[in-house]
């Protein structure tokens, strides 16, 4: 059931797309928007987008799982992204992720049970100098270590 909430979400996305001169061509903007406004692109949301922009639902999955920006998944307050690329992930980067697995309880994909964190990992973020590189958000924090991690996580309180 669609909660009052989620019912001004869709009139918010439905006013974006009404306001568009023309709806061809703007798959892409309308997930963007539609990702600002629910964190996320739930079946629930790509199906709305399909229908009101008359494309089919395969169309919108299709993209929303191409592209790394989109997810399908609630995402946390902080969302925690570790780096996996080549020069992160040969200076530890799986050491930094195992550490924070273990620190917030959850593992990747999942979020915490106060929805306060979310973890995932991405392949590159171009911070390779920095590796291994964490980012909660879009705030880059490079050279991290095991230790490091309690302090990440104190600068999301």
């Amino acid at each position: 059931m669609t909660g009052n909430n989620d019912n001004e979400k869709y009139v918010e996305l439905d006013r974006y797309i009404s306001s568009l001169p023309d709806k061809k061509g703007t798959l892409i903007t309308v997930l963007h928007r539609a990702q600002d406004i629910f964190g996320y692109l739930p079946a629930e949301v790509q199906a709305h987008v399909a229908r009101r922009l008359d494309i089919p639902v395969s169309q919108v999955y299709g993209v929303v799982s191409f592209y790394s920006y989109f997810t399908m998944n609630q995402k946390g307050k902080y969302d925690i992204s570790v780096c996996l690329g080549t020069a992160c992930y040969v200076r530890g980067a799986d050491t930094i992720l195992e550490t924070l697995k273990q620190k917030l309880g959850i593992d990747l994909g999942e979020v915490t049970p106060d929805g306060k964190y979310s973890l995932r990992t991405l392949r590159c973020v171009g911070a390779c100098g920095l590796a291994p590189v964490v980012m909660v958000g879009d705030k880059v924090y490079g050279r991290c270590t095991p230790d490091s991690i309690d302090e990440i996580l104190n600068d999301c309180k």
